[in-house]
């Protein structure tokens, strides 16, 4: 319980870093650097290798390869759950993954049925199924103790089951046409890593080598890049929890990149990615398709789909009421589900490429994440002490 504590804590202070970076980048989207800056995200960068070559805008640079590390980071935290934290606990896990599962099956509905005319839009069904785990702890922590710990590791867990669901959608939903050449050698690289794996190699170095070419293979495959991570935090070694910190590869690893992964790599990704332009933008903006579909879904979709999934298990008797809980302050978290903001920002870039959906998934975002983070707030504050 003391490293969960510790790991709520730090989440919720990378939200902090993350909010500077999306501040600054609203801010300089309406400034005259506006030019300058999207100018330098469309600029390319390429290395050349024999008979590998890479040639891509910045942007990409950021969306592909340092998010490759985030998802790393974020294979390696489930990993952790899963062999020996909370979701490793039948008896805990039920209630946030029916929470998760009803917090991505409802959104999607919602804005589907608000995108339904349109084939193109309907490709963004996906964005409101996230939460962003930052963003929702950093609002539980300016709560202080006025939110039990206990629906505080609810919310954690059932962020790390809807990382997990978003891992699942972008491998199933956001896959381009596929090179069976590249696949080839990304199955010869992951057997490497499971030869590594099995025959109990400790040292990270051999791993990371192999993880970089998977990434690289994966990159020309078609599927996503960022998969890549996910696929090497599932080989690193873990080991039994009666070894120190400092021997458990996987621990030590993911202790070395959680600091860069909140301090640099989710506001590198937030700034180059949240910068939008309120010159045009009116309020009826937020009614254009893709847009209110989001906001929809975040706000509307993500509220619903998780308290029905928890409440139905508590009112089944299956699960119990987290402790220190009640209706309200579970309803009240459950309303902070719907801060997408990173996830659903990067599930954005792979539904859509164009400008005019992209202004459009970005305002959705941001209003459907401040809508729900400032609703949840005056619920959670508002909820009598118990």
């Amino acid at each position: 319980m003391d490293r969960l504590k510790a790991f709520i804590d730090s989440e919720a202070a990378s939200a902090v870093p993350l909010l500077a970076a999306t501040v600054l980048a609203l801010a300089l989207a309406n400034s005259p650097l506006a030019g300058p800056i999207e100018a330098a995200l469309e600029t390319r960068l390429g290395v050349s290798w024999t008979f590998v070559e890479l040639s891509k805008p910045l942007l990409l640079w950021i969306n592909d390869g340092l998010m490759a590390i985030f998802f790393l980071l974020v294979g390696l935290e489930i990993k952790r759950e899963v062999v020996e934290g909370e979701l490793s606990q039948p008896s805990q896990v039920a209630l946030p993954i029916a929470g998760a599962l009803g917090g991505m099956v409802m959104p999607g509905l919602i804005y589907a049925a608000v995108n339904w005319r349109d084939p193109v839009a309907l490709g963004g069904w996906a964005i409101p199924t996230a939460t962003d785990i930052a963003f929702s702890l950093g609002v539980l922590a300016a709560l202080g103790n006025g939110v039990p710990l206990a629906l505080k590791v609810f919310l954690t867990t059932l962020a790390i089951v809807d990382d997990l669901g978003a891992i699942v959608i972008i491998a199933a939903f956001y896959t381009d046409q596929l090179s069976l050449v590249a696949l080839a050698f990304a199955a010869v690289f992951i057997a490497g890593l499971a030869v590594l794996n099995l025959t109990g190699a400790r040292r990270l170095a051999p791993y990371l080598l192999l993880g970089m070419a998977l990434w690289l293979s994966v990159l020309k495959s078609g599927v996503h890049a960022t998969l890549a991570g996910v696929v090497l935090a599932l080989f690193i070694p873990l080991k039994s929890a009666g070894e120190a910190d400092a021997a458990r590869p996987a621990i030590w690893l993911e202790h070395v990149i959680k600091p860069w992964s909140a301090w640099l790599i989710m506001p590198v990704f937030a700034f180059a990615n949240s910068g939008l332009s309120l010159a045009g933008l009116a309020l009826s903006s937020l009614l254009q398709p893709v847009s209110l579909g989001i906001v929809m879904g975040l706000f509307l979709g993500k509220q619903i789909g998780i308290l029905l999934g928890a409440g139905l298990l508590i009112a089944l008797g299956i699960a119990v009421m987290p402790i220190g809980g009640s209706w309200r302050r579970l309803y009240g978290v459950a309303i902070l589900g719907g801060i997408g903001f990173t996830m659903s920002l990067f599930i954005g870039t792979l539904a859509f490429d164009d400008g005019a959906h992209e202004t459009q998934v970005r305002l959705g975002v941001l209003a459907g994440s401040l809508l729900s983070a400032a609703a949840g707030y005056l619920v959670l504050r508002l909820a009598p002490g118990r």
